[in-house]
């Protein structure tokens, strides 16, 4: 039942709009407030978070079936309908009125300052840093590939404290010191901004620590693994949307005197499309499942996040090559889908790192000395 009614929803209220996002390369204000607000109606919005924070309450199973759907869309219009950084469960104290639960409710929003120019899959080598300075901390650095910043209320940083130690803080936008511009477009998932953040002598209070200090790693550890699923899971949303796709045309485009699905060439396309689809979405619904028990390890959400983006990669390729010509065309959304499945293989972690984590756990117990 929520899997038809998010279908429906992604259909009815986000679908129609992925023309004019891809074309203006933005969302309007007006609109993202009209999402959101249909999104808390529907009961979607912050739907991985407590029930009893006033958040949906779903298990990481059923949010997994969730994102699938949402994943069939704009990434800029599903985004909109907000699932917090499960990384905001670690919130204390004052942080919990402040951050948290302003951000369930859709008061506030958002977003995570992990990756510098420097340090994008090498986090021990980031440059930013917070000092210690009175009673709280004074930071300065950069930041960049910073999802939604433009957008976010106040931002989950990361920064050395250190001896390469790092430490999770929650910064307000409005904090001086704080800049945030946008970044370069991509030609992935437009309308979904990156940008750039500045941090110049910006103090901030000790209260603003999110975790331990020179925790910040192991927050993250605790809480982000999650993301990689989500990644996963979308990605087989976004296949699904393709193979769909490539199965109507297929049974409807002729050529040499009979649809083109009869070819080998095509079909065994779509039957390999299929296998793909189903071994990702096995191995990320199998991930999710692991969260729900307790027994996720780090390479299951590895090996969901590379072999889907992977695939996903692999459908969207042969799906240009199945509508030909047409499947370059700005007139249907394969080659939106198709650009949009490039950088899947990157943010999140890239694929180089997903094939680290596993071959790591593989070889640990081998080790010796």
């Amino acid at each position: 039942m929520l899997v038809d009614a998010v279908r429906a929803f992604v259909e009815r209220e986000l679908a129609p709009h992925e023309d004019a996002v891809e074309r203006d390369g933005e969302v309007s204000l007006a609109l993202d407030a009209e999402i959101r607000a249909k999104a808390q109606a529907a009961g979607f919005y912050a739907a991985n978070m407590p029930e009893e924070l006033g958040g949906g309450g779903l298990d990481a199973v059923t949010m997994a079936l969730m994102e699938r759907e949402l994943g069939r869309t704009a990434f800029a219009l599903q985004y909109i309908v907000h699932r917090p950084s499960n990384i905001l469960r670690a919130c204390r104290g004052d942080q919990v009125e402040r951050y948290l639960l302003p951000t369930i409710r859709g008061e506030r929003i958002e977003c995570l300052a992990m990756t510098e120019p420097g340090a994008g899959s090498d986090l021990r080598a980031m440059t930013t840093r917070a000092e210690r300075h009175g009673g709280g901390y004074v930071i300065n650095g950069a930041k960049h590939f910073i999802s939604y910043a433009d957008r976010a209320d106040y931002a989950v940083l990361f920064a050395t404290t250190g001896d390469a130690r790092i430490t999770s803080f929650l910064v307000d936008r409005d904090t001086p010191g704080m800049t945030v511009r946008r970044g370069p477009d991509s030609v992935s998932h437009r309308g979904f901004h990156h940008c750039e953040i500045e941090f110049k002598d910006c103090e901030i209070g000790a209260d603003q620590v999110l975790g331990e200090e020179h925790q910040g790693f192991e927050v993250a550890n605790q809480w982000l693994a999650s993301t990689r699923i989500t990644v996963a899971i979308q990605c087989v949303g976004r296949a699904r949307r393709l193979l769909d796709m490539c199965l109507d045309w297929a049974a409807s485009r002729k050529q040499f005197g009979q649809t083109i699905g009869k070819f080998q060439g095509v079909s065994f396309k779509l039957a390999d499309m299929a296998v793909e689809i189903r071994a990702a979405e096995l191995l990320s619904l199998n991930a999710a499942w692991r969260i729900d028990q307790g027994t996720l390890a780090d390479e299951d959400a590895a090996m969901a996040k590379l072999y889907a983006s992977e695939a996903l990669g692999r459908i969207a390729d042969n799906a240009v090559q199945i509508f030909g010509g047409m499947g370059l065309m700005t007139e249907l959304p394969v080659e939106r889908l198709w650009r949009d499945a490039r950088v899947e293989r990157i943010w999140d972690g890239t694929s180089e790192i997903q094939r680290h984590i596993i071959s790591r756990a593989l070889l640990r117990p081998h080790e010796r000395g």
